[in-house]
């Protein structure tokens, strides 16, 4: 990739500061610098991958693998990050490399005693006690340094309350922990530093950075930005538009928020500035844009891989349930750009070529069908394949791979300059859509292989890691060579080197941008582990219940608030594990406390989009900052406007909470998911039009306020239903037998509990229960939800609860009452909402258009 506007040195300062290190040591203490890194990338890979299994060397355990990966995060962190501004950015001190073995050792304590730790499980010795402590400050100040103080501060408040909860207030206060309990339950366990968030980052998260490090040097986000300019650069605003979709695409390439602003707003901030937007505005949009190529799969950064672990479900699922929710969001902002441009009268970049009408729908109906009939092809083809050849279709496929692959790189090779794509800055025309699309269709291979993957092979998600970054290098050492011999250039040997120098240099990079990451699941991992140790995720149901009055919508924006709070210094990871430990527990109990059954990914997802929403959030986002710097604007004016841009994802969550269908959640069939992503879009274009004043003309105050209510019921269309057909029937208890008998196969049935908790306070809730679906009549269908009932005086007693049922997960417990039975009340569907409100919108975008027209004559 090359390009004549390179980031200031200010701007590329942030982002190593931010991302991989801001030291760069020439000598001995480089080559070190260099050398660490490859080496963890090396190690990753070999985790990774089937070889320790094969050879029957280096097999590692899980516990093990992530005390290795934690011993490299420590060491790089005090050598690549300087302690203080004005620390030296040329040389690493003494004092660093001292703290930096220190740390390592105390990582690596847990893998090279594991056998001994293991033989002593719950009786620590001092030397064990004394490494716990030395890591434990350590991991802090090695965390300060990558990430800055707010982390440390979280887990330092932790760590005290876990020593300091007999003084606490009586709401939060327990029996406290001595050093010894603290320290081996935090350090030399898995419960704490090296629980399931380290874990991820292990197992999955180094190599989808990895595998992003490896498409960035390949030219792959130069592709990206310079296709979506081809196809959006000529609209009003075109630019911007563009930005928007190359940031999308770019959440592919890049997991930080900082980078994307960087990678692409180098090029775009400039552009968007040309066609008429302010600097403020310009850096705002490609803000809001890189931080939400988070939530766009199918890679969605490091919280996303966390959710696999906490929620317990495929992460196939949480893209499913992502899917919607990033698409909507991403189709609004281009619509708040196409506002922006109509309001101020701007227009796109001229084209070399202006086609035709029917020309471009021939253009885009065939690029449409092209990619419906290929991927198709690829799906049910190689699905064939497999059903045909068995083991004989994986090298079958691998063999089809490669030679699209070759056939790619030809076509690629006819429209790069000198085997690299180039991003000019001082673009003046929009460049041909046909040849930049060709010029790196091989880029989307690595990208099938991990889809296909992940979707049809249903490998996890390090596994389908491995193999797209197996393909990766495949690709990094060979189209360089490749190329030159298709162009018949007497350089192919040069060229090999320099596609070697590229993968090794995307192995470095790669390890270097997970330094922050390793070092923040790591800390995390301690608030996580003094939730477990000192139980305050209990109190916490108290806690939030009672300052929330037991609404849910207040609970909802209280966790909104903690994690913008929060995530204004910590790293969205960080942030996604320490809110979601404390308060999704607490969101789904309360809930169901109300009669709200809500799946825990949707809380999840929520705490993750607000999360996210953070780094742009004033006074401290630090992608404002970046953006800000290239824009040549104020940053705290660029990070307002980049959150009243964002405030279309802030909405999302808070809706798919309430309506799980966005989430694709009891939606049945093709017509029922058509139906709920058209009036998903059409909500979030109605509300962009409400926030931004503007729709066809300015709004007037009524028309702001009837957008808003339409936005609400296209997205909750069951709100008003509701109150004129209720939406359940209530029956009793004791008639379950009757009404699970008459269930369909597949369909949980949903029951008001009622009981006393084992500390004897009295809880009632609503659960859903599934029965298995070989469960014929009543009473196998109610075992097999793990429960044995009896009645008693006219009320349906729990005798007895399966262990590992259903049931018991849910809660439930012996001597409880079922005290009804909630089932779906038999009326028409709600989406016949959408005919009324339908009708409104268009009568309010005839009256504006009219009064546009109007408007435009008399100017």
């Amino acid at each position: 990739m090359t390009t004549n506007n390179t980031p200031s040195q200010d701007v590329q300062d942030m982002v190593a500061q931010a991302d991989t290190g801001a030291r760069s040591p020439a000598g001995i203490q480089g080559r070190i610098l260099w050398f660490v890194p490859l080496c963890w990338s090396l190690f990753q890979l070999w985790y990774a991958s089937p070889l320790p299994f094969i050879f029957d060397f280096a097999v590692l355990n899980d516990t093990q693998a992530r005390a290795i990966h934690l011993t490299f995060a420590i060491f790089l962190a005090f050598t690549a990050y300087p302690a203080l501004k004005n620390s030296p950015r040329d040389h690493i001190p003494l004092v660093d490399w001292v703290l930096a073995l220190a740390g390592s050792f105390s990582a690596a304590y847990i893998y090279l005693f594991y056998a001994e730790l293991a033989g002593r499980s719950g009786a620590p010795t001092t030397p064990d006690i004394v490494f716990a402590v030395i890591g434990m400050v350590l991991l802090l100040e090695a965390t300060r340094r990558a990430l800055g103080p707010p982390l440390m501060v979280v887990a330092a408040v932790f760590l005290t309350y876990t020593f300091a909860g007999p003084h606490m207030p009586d709401v939060i206060a327990h029996k406290g922990a001595s050093l010894n309990k603290a320290m081996s339950h935090l350090w030399l366990t898995t419960e704490g530093v090296f629980g399931v968030a380290l874990g991820v980052s292990t197992s999955f998260v180094f190599l989808f950075v990895l595998f992003g490090a490896m498409l960035e040097r390949a030219g792959a986000g130069a592709y990206f930005i310079k296709v979506a300019f081809s196809l959006l650069g000529h609209m009003k605003g075109g630019p911007a538009k563009a930005a928007v979709v190359a940031s999308g695409l770019s959440g592919l390439v890049s997991g930080s928020s900082i980078a994307n602003v960087v990678t692409t707003g180098t090029f775009t901030i400039p552009l968007m500035k040309r066609v008429g937007f302010p600097g403020t505005k310009a850096g705002a949009v490609e803000v809001a844009a890189s931080t939400n190529g988070q939530l766009t799969p199918p890679i969605m950064g490091a919280a996303a891989f966390l959710m696999v672990e906490y929620v317990g479900i495929s992460y196939v699922e949480v893209i499913k349930a992502a899917l919607l929710p990033a698409l909507i969001s991403y189709i609004a902002l281009i619509y708040i750009v196409h506002l922006e441009a109509c309001k101020a009268g701007m227009t796109g970049l001229p084209r070399r070529h202006n086609p035709t009408l029917v020309q471009s729908l021939l253009s885009f109906t065939g690029t449409i069908l092209g990619l419906c009939v290929i991927s198709a092809a690829v799906y049910y083809g190689v699905g064939w394949t497999k059903d045909v050849f068995g083991a004989a279709a994986t090298p079958i496929v691998t063999v089809a791979l490669l030679v699209a692959y070759l056939g790619l790189l030809k076509v690629s090779a006819n429209h790069m300059k000198d085997g690299q794509i180039e991003i000019d800055a001082e673009l003046t025309e929009v460049p041909d859509p046909g040849p930049t699309i060709k010029s790196g269709l091989h880029f989307l291979l690595p990208i099938v292989v991990l889809v296909w993957c992940l979707t049809v092979e249903r490998f996890s998600p390090g596994l389908s890691a491995f193999w797209a970054t197996v393909f990766m290098i495949f690709i990094l050492i060979t189209q360089r060579p490749i190329m030159a011999i298709m162009a018949r250039t007497n350089d192919v040997a040069e060229q090999a080197k320099a596609g070697g120098i590229d993968l090794v240099e995307s192995l470095v990079n790669g390890a270097r941008n997970m330094i922050g990451i390793g070092v923040a699941t790591a800390a995390a991992g301690t608030v996580v582990g003094v939730v477990t140790l000192t139980g305050i995720g209990l109190v916490m149901t108290d806690f939030v219940e009672f300052i929330s009055g037991g609404s849910i919508i207040l609970v909802l924006i209280f966790t909104a608030i903690i994690s913008l709070i929060l995530g204004m210094g910590l790293p969205t990871t960080a942030n996604y594990i320490v809110v979601s430990t404390l308060m999704a527990p607490v969101i789904v109990t309360l809930g169901a406390a109300h009669g709200l059954i809500i799946p825990l990914i949707a809380v999840h997802l929520f705490v993750f989009y607000f999360g996210i929403l953070a780094d742009d959030t004033p006074p401290v986002g630090l992608a404002a900052f970046a953006a800000a710097a290239i824009a040549k604007s104020d940053p705290i004016r660029t990070g307002i406007q980049g959150f009243t841009y964002d405030i279309r994802t802030a909405i999302l969550p808070f809706m798919f909470v309430f309506n799980t269908q966005l989430l694709m959640m009891g939606v049945d069939t093709w017509w029922h998911l058509a139906l709920t992503v058209i009036s998903s879009i059409i909500a979030m274009l109605l509300f962009s039009a409400a926030t931004q004043g503007w729709w066809f003309t300015r709004n007037k105050w009524w028309e702001t306020i009837l957008l808003l209510a339409l936005t609400f019921t296209f997205f909750r269309p069951g709100f008003w239903w509701d109150m004129v057909y209720p939406a359940q029937e209530i029956r009793p208890g004791t008639e379950l037998s009757q009404v699970v008998e008459t269930l369909p196969v597949g369909e949980a049935v949903r029951l008001e509990v009622a009981g006393e908790t084992l500390d004897g306070r009295y809880v009632e809730k609503t659960v859903k229960l599934p029965f298995e679906d070989k469960a014929l009549g009543a009473e196998d269908r109610i075992a097999s939800m793990g429960l044995m009932l009896i009645k008693d005086e006219g009320k349906m007693i729990v005798d007895m609860v399966e262990f590992g049922s259903p049931a018991e997960a849910s809660g439930i417990d012996f001597d409880w009452e079922i005290k009804s039975i909630v089932q779906k009340a038999d009326r028409p569907m709600k989406e016949w909402v959408f005919l009324p409100t339908l009708l409104i919108v268009f009568l309010m975008g005839w009256n504006q258009l009219r009064r546009a027209r109007k408007e435009q004559v008399s100017a």
